[in-house]
């Protein structure tokens, strides 16, 4: 079923998600410069726009569709294949973050998270695998994060929903196996796209002390979103199933696996300004 045969991305078209901004708007760059046509889904208007002004070439496209909607995720796929043929790959790096404590939040304030993170990850899927199937070799590309591999305090809905999406990716891959679709999950950390600077956090929190948590969680990141878009579409070119970004990534899967029952505590020391949403600044 070739699933070893590496992507040839040049005239064919890659879906990617979350195309407005961040690592989604640079995998769309990546790709178009290297011959590829994207199809960009977000559901703000104006950043796609931004974006597909940026692109190299021809033949791409833009979408607006709010995930969270699955049936507007349905019909914007059949929008997607009326204008390309040949639909080889999937890139999905939409998604937000939450903010705040269990006490914190409320039931809606974390189901909507899921929506967006997980639900929104499994109908942009679902909704494009049989165009995926009519390939020779197509390939699926989940962005997870670190946070799918380890859980910190504080980041409850967010840890939810990325194992969730690690679960989901996983099981899909081995469900396709005799297929010449294949799945593989990115494991990003410390990508300086600022999505921390504008997800939600719980409407109990402090305005101030969120906003100050999500700078001391922004201050520790490094890795430039071109360079992790690089890896990203490296990654789905080899049909890669599992890609570490990040010094961190490795350091937390490898602490994951050698001590999955006390992980938190080393984690914990230079998390801590980033995951307390309870005391007042200043203190």
């Amino acid at each position: 079923m070739a699933r070893a045969r590496r992507l040839d991305v040049r005239g064919r078209t890659t879906v990617i998600t979350g195309a407005a901004a961040g690592m989604g708007a640079e995998v769309a760059r990546d790709l178009a410069r290297r011959g590829a046509r994207v199809a960009l889904a977000d559901r703000d208007p104006d950043g796609l726009a931004a974006v597909m002004a940026d692109l190299h070439g021809s033949g791409h496209t833009t979408h607006v569709v709010d995930l969270a909607d699955d049936s507007a995720v349905f019909a914007s796929v059949h929008e997607i294949e009326a204008s390309h043929s040949r639909v080889q790959a999937l890139i999905t790096c939409a998604g937000s973050s939450m903010l705040g404590n269990l006490d914190q939040l409320t039931m809606d304030e974390m189901r909507w998270l899921m929506d967006v993170n997980l639900w929104g990850t499994v109908n942009i899927t679902k909704a494009l695998l049989p165009a995926l199937r009519r390939e020779p070799a197509a390939h699926i590309t989940h962005l997870v994060s670190i946070y799918g591999l380890a859980a910190p305090a504080g980041r409850i809905p967010y840890a939810m929903s990325k194992f969730a999406v690690r679960g989901f990716t996983e099981a899909l891959r081995h469900e396709l196996e005799r297929s010449t679709v294949t799945v593989g999950a990115i494991y990003p950390a410390g990508v300086k796209t600022g999505i921390i600077l504008r997800g939600r956090f719980a409407a109990a929190v402090d305005p101030a002390i969120a906003q100050r948590a999500a700078a001391a969680q922004a201050a520790m990141y490094h890795t430039e979103p071109a360079a992790a878009a690089q890896r990203i579409v490296e990654a789905t070119v080899a049909r890669r199933p599992r890609t570490m970004i990040g010094r961190e990534a490795h350091l937390v899967d490898v602490l994951a696996r050698i001590t999955p029952n006390h992980y938190w505590a080393p984690m914990r020391r230079p998390l801590r300004a980033a995951i307390d949403t309870t005391t007042p600044v200043g203190r």
